[in-house]
Parts: structure tokens; sequence; C-alpha cells
């Protein structure tokens, strides 16, 4: 008989979210354009939910820009020539992200505010090799909150990474997905692993963003 593995460990809509100090939204890699590439067109596989998950995104951006909570966008791109795409190619991935590309521009429904950050990263880490550990700084950031995909990649090492430079790491477990339920269920399982409170849920966070907002309007 095959064992099932066991399930992520999750944060229920009743328990109050854990954000402490000044957060940051980091919205990882939700490209795409303007809709016309299909998922797993541009050679990474992606799991369903994604229609489910955009509103529930679109949600807590609009909510941090309300109470005034910095959102930073994350944008995965590659040279056409793949010069820069090191050792991603590896594992189960194809080319993908190549500048150019409709799917790899940024969501048409979700673009960064011009006082936003755009940052762009050739590797799986927001952190690796790029300028937002200076901007988390600039914003004093304590909490990070992470959005976007791939759950097992993107995210799992860009959580990773925060963890490593000390950040509180907060992700929005609906609102992020994998490549499958199986591995966004194992990099939930790891990232919880390393900080217990890591794992929220979209309405208790966008709840906390409209008591931010609330009390700066009191």
């Amino acid at each position: 008989m095959t064992a099932t593995p066991p399930a992520a460990p999750t944060a229920s809509a009743s328990d109050a979210v854990q954000i402490v100090g000044q957060p940051v939204l980091i919205v990882v890699d939700i490209q795409g354009g303007t809709g016309q590439s299909a998922p797993g067109e541009g050679g990474i596989p992606i799991m369903g939910g994604r229609a489910e998950r955009a509103p529930r995104q679109l949600a807590l951006v609009t909510a941090a820009r309300e109470a005034g909570v910095p959102v930073v966008f994350i944008q995965e791109v590659h040279k056409p020539s793949l010069i820069d795409i090191g050792r991603e190619l590896d594992g189960a991935e194809g080319p993908h992200c190549i500048e150019g590309d409709d799917g790899t521009d940024l969501a048409a429904w979700l673009l960064p505010l011009p006082q936003e950050f755009l940052i762009r990263k050739r590797r799986y880490s927001a952190f690796f090799g790029t300028e937002l550990e200076i901007v988390l700084k600039a914003y004093k950031a304590e909490t990070v909150i992470l959005i976007g995909g791939l759950t097992d990649v993107c995210i799992h090492y860009t959580a990773v990474d925060a963890h490593q430079h000390d950040y509180r790491v907060r992700v929005v477990q609906d609102a992020v997905g994998g490549s499958s339920e199986r591995a966004h269920t194992a990099s939930l399982e790891a990232i919880a692993y390393l900080q217990r409170d890591a794992l929220v849920n979209a309405e208790d966070v966008v709840a906390h963003f409209r008591s931010l907002s609330a009390a700066s309007h009191s």
C-alpha cells in the first residue's frame, strides 16, 4: 500500500495572522502578459487553480496599497540565447521566461504602480543577484509576505533566503501555486518547518491590511 503524503500544515481562517513590524508584500513571478500563453506553455508545469488564485492575489495587492504597505514585484527573465539561464534546464523545466515573449511579461491584470519596485531576476530566488535586499532595507521591512509562484521553486527559494536574512516570512498558501499539488504541499511543509507561523491565508492577510488602513485613518 502506498503511503499518502501528510497534508501541509495550514493556518485556519480563524487564526490571527502573525505579522510583526513593517510588512512588505512581494509579488513573485505573476506573469503571463495578456494571457495568450497557456499554462505550461513556457516550459514550466503549473498546478491547476490559477483562475481561483488570481482574485485573491489582486485583493491582497489592493488591500496592501490601501494600507500603505509596500508592494514589490518580481519578474523572472532570460535572454533568448539562454546565456543567463544557468543550470535551470538541468531539472524538469524547459526554456522559460524568455525576454520578449508575451508570457514573460507581468500579468496585465496586476501591474506595479510607478512608485513601486519591479525587480527582474535571473535565478529562482528573488534575492540572488538582485537589489531586493536593498529595497527591503529601505522599507525597514521586518515581515515579508509572499504570493505568486511557483510554490516549490521561486516562492520556496525566496522564502528560504528571506529566512536566512532574518526576516519573518509569511507565505499566503491560497495565493501561491506550484508545479503540482504534491510539490506545492511539500514546499509549504518545508517552509513551515523553518518558521512555524509562516503559512497564512489570503482572507486573514487582507483583514490585517484593512486593520492597518483603518488605524491610519482613525
